[in-house]
């Protein structure tokens, strides 16, 4: 807490260049890897440009900068292919997928996961701040981005590997042969951020005084007219 907002995010970019500079030398797919960092180098340069009018908490950027930094290991393997399993045992003389039961390479199942879990709170805090939601819908609201644009993101890589095709393509999608990857990475990045914000929710219960309030409030009708036609015909009249 003693450490200003301003240094504390140059720390943390510090730490990622270190870390993205080192995993950008031979990538395994070099053209994998650009395709990858696209997202990557995009919310570097949005959270640097928006740091002066819009400061978030050391809280998130935290667990956003952990996140860009799972990521960009997946970016330098492809994310079927991230030596996890020669990594673990290398320590512990077995593979890790033999102890849990995993006959794939998950480490993109545990990326998408974790983009629930991390980014879930950040939105909130965009959110709240923003648009000055509150209540039932400070959490709800960030586990509905979560989930559309893990939706969304699954359309991105379907488009990227219909428009590349052949090995780029499949090695971008990473599916591995399973049928339902999309459907099982959405499930996974919408239990991440379910299971952030019901954290949120727990702690804030404990140490909000209005919380129940709040979440009372945040539920009652605040505009008991219907809109639709309603609303064209009030708007028409004025």
């Amino acid at each position: 807490m003693k450490i200003k907002h301003k240094n504390y995010l140059t720390i943390l970019l510090i730490l990622f260049a270190i870390e993205w500079i080192a995993l950008a030398i031979k990538p395994l797919y070099r053209h994998d890897w650009m395709l990858e960092n696209v997202l990557t180098v995009a919310a570097i340069i949005f959270i640097i440009t928006t740091f002066r009018k819009f400061p978030l908490s050391r809280i998130s950027y935290t667990l956003i900068f952990i996140f860009l930094g799972l990521h960009t290991i997946g970016a330098h393997y492809t994310y079927a292919e991230v030596p996890y399993d020669q990594w673990f045992q290398s320590f512990t003389g077995k593979t890790f997928n033999e102890i849990v039961g995993w006959e794939r390479n998950n480490f993109d199942r545990v990326i998408h996961f974790t983009y629930g879990l991390l980014l879930a709170y950040p939105i909130r805090e965009v959110f709240i701040r923003i648009v000055n939601v509150k209540g039932f819908w400070g959490y709800f609201l960030p586990l509905d981005l979560t989930m559309s644009t893990s939706m969304l993101y699954e359309l991105v890589e379907w488009g990227v590997a219909l428009l590349f095709g052949g090995d780029l393509g499949m090695a971008y999608l990473g599916t591995q042969g399973d049928v339902w990857d999309a459907h099982k990475d959405m499930a996974l990045a919408s239990l991440g951020a379910l299971i952030a914000m019901i954290f949120t929710a727990a702690m804030n219960s404990v140490l909000q005084r209005d919380f129940a309030q709040e979440w009372s409030d945040s539920l009652r009708v605040k505009h008991p007219e219907p809109l639709g036609e309603d609303e064209i015909k009030r708007m028409l009249d004025e």
